[in-house]
């Protein structure tokens, strides 16, 4: 079973944090979550510098496996768009 990587960018904001509890209640055991606080940033800045790559302008943001999730680009992140990029299935 191949584990599902997925990515939460945030600005460590109230705004942010029903995203980040909704990836982390979606998310299964065979997820692994990482949340990025790109406020505080990063030990090695590599948090913004992946952000920056992923050309991600709007926070929160949602990656899963280093792919950008189209609800981040615009619009919402709701609980379908994180199961129809494969969150929370085995």
């Amino acid at each position: 079973m191949t584990k599902k990587k997925i990515e939460v960018f945030t600005s460590g904001c109230p705004v942010c944090q029903p995203t980040v509890d909704l990836v982390k209640k979606v998310a299964c055991s065979s997820c692994e979550v990482v949340v990025y606080d790109l406020n505080k940033g990063c030990d090695s800045n590599q948090c913004r510098e992946k952000a920056e790559e992923l050309n991600i302008t709007r926070l929160p943001a949602v990656v899963v496996d280093g792919k950008l999730l189209d609800c981040c680009k615009s619009g919402a992140i709701t609980e379908q768009a994180l199961r129809a990029a494969g969150i929370g299935s085995i």
